[in-house]
């Protein structure tokens, strides 16, 4: 394709979180005028404020994707190992179960300087152009024209040739394509919260064995652990919104914690403890199915807003990033051409999508449960997943001592059988 075309692509991003920035770097290779439009301030200069997750686990198919715009080293230095999960039991006990063979790892990463790093990347192009405080109003892929609301409250029309939603799981520009015929949509709240909790320093050093993801299994909720390079932990609370509701003062804190993660209060301490957890109340989970990815050659989903999942994979950003990096394939492959590119897109990410997110599911079901049997009760454990073309079906089987149960279809049927038992 003649450059000068190329150069005239004119391209919105909406939403400039790590996949909206990751894209941004992606596209600037292509020499298209890329401008990125988010809601919120710019992170790099706003105060910190708390409310989404500051811990990630950075797996190889996100660095795949951070590989490919030169970015992998950079934040690779900045992340921890984690090479096993570590497993507290109630009574204190610890054991560990290794991701793999001592060479294989994930990371932990700061989402908040992963963010930072990404936008000052793209803005490093000079085709990227970030507007922050710019509200998406309007989204009409047809003509090829959003509308946005910056600073000065005054309503503003930009035409381009793609619109590309990297806006998140509440997603605008989703919310737009969802009023087009044959756009499939589904949301799912999982009866779950969660919330983040903190562990400081102990004399300069982590409190715990660092390269690990700790986890606290507890039969219907957990807690784990993540180390930041401050030698600090983010802990997340897992928990049914009823349990969270029974806890109501500082008393009702530290009972719960006394009787269900005695060992972590000294590592947290009573005070931060208490002020940590009535700091934000409990935050919901969703997961958000949808297709097609795209709208004729004029707009496309990336991230969230495509396939928002819950936590329990960890593979919500890896996920996203290597739409990022699929997506820049599949430029290369059709020259460039988004009427062919998009729908290929959409046929490759779909059924990877969905996979992703009913085993997240699972996965869940695994940790709180089955890993916690495996480790604690001697029970036998085994599982299998299957994939028949484009369909993957996970089959949990557990042992029970005196009795076998096997997974039903729906990871959510489980959960919520699991947890009315559990009453």
């Amino acid at each position: 394709m003649d450059s000068s075309v190329i150069q005239r692509k004119k391209v919105a991003v909406i939403g400039g979180g790590l996949v909206g920035s990751l894209q941004a770097c992606f596209l600037a290779k292509r020499n298209f005028q890329i401008d990125v439009y988010e809601a919120r301030e710019d992170p790099r200069v706003a105060d910190f404020t708390r409310g989404r997750s500051i811990n990630l686990a950075l797996s190889h198919r996100g660095r795949q994707a951070l590989k490919a715009v030169g970015l992998e080293d950079q934040i690779v230095s900045q992340g921890i190992p984690m090479r096993a999960r570590m497993i507290h039991s109630l009574s204190g006990k610890k054991s560990a179960v290794p991701y793999g063979t001592k060479s294989q790892y994930i990371l932990s990463v700061s989402r908040e300087n992963l963010n930072k790093d990404l936008l000052t990347a793209a803005e490093k192009n000079p085709g990227v152009k970030m507007h922050f405080n710019h509200k998406l109003l309007k989204c009409n892929p047809e003509e090829g024209m959003i509308t946005v609301l910056g600073s000065d409250k005054v309503p503003k029309d930009v035409t381009c040739d793609l619109i590309v939603g990297c806006d998140g799981a509440y997603s605008t520009v989703r919310s737009h394509l969802m009023k087009k015929p044959r756009f499939d949509y589904s949301q799912q709240y999982i009866p779950h919260g969660y919330m983040e909790l903190t562990i400081p320093p102990k004399n300069g050093d982590y409190a715990m064995e660092p390269n690990y993801l700790h986890i606290w299994p507890r039969n219907t909720f957990m807690m784990i652990a993540l180390p930041n390079m401050s030698k600090s932990f983010t802990c997340t609370l897992f928990m049914p919104f009823d349990e969270f509701d029974k806890l109501l003062t500082s008393n009702d804190v530290i009972d719960f914690f006394q009787k269900y993660f005695p060992d972590a209060i000294p590592l947290i301490g009573e005070k931060l403890l208490v002020q940590d957890f009535f700091l934000l109340p409990a935050q919901p989970m969703i997961s958000v199915k949808c297709s097609s990815f795209h709208f004729q050659s004029h707009c496309v989903l990336l991230g969230d807003a495509a396939h928002a999942i819950v936590p329990f994979f960890g593979q919500g950003m890896n996920a996203g990033f290597e739409d990022c990096l699929v997506f820049d394939e599949l430029m290369d492959k059709f020259n460039n051409d988004l009427s062919l590119c998009l729908p290929a897109f959409s046929r490759l990410r779909i059924p990877d999508s969905h996979a992703i997110s009913d085993l997240s599911m699972y996965n869940y079901i695994e940790v709180i449960l089955a890993v916690l049997q495996v480790i604690y009760k001697g029970l036998l454990f085994l599982g299998s997943l299957i994939a028949i073309s484009s369909t993957y079906l996970l089959m949990h089987y557990i042992s029970l001592l005196e009795y076998k149960t096997c997974f039903p279809t729906k990871a959510m049927d489980f959960l919520e059988q699991i947890y009315l038992i559990s009453r």
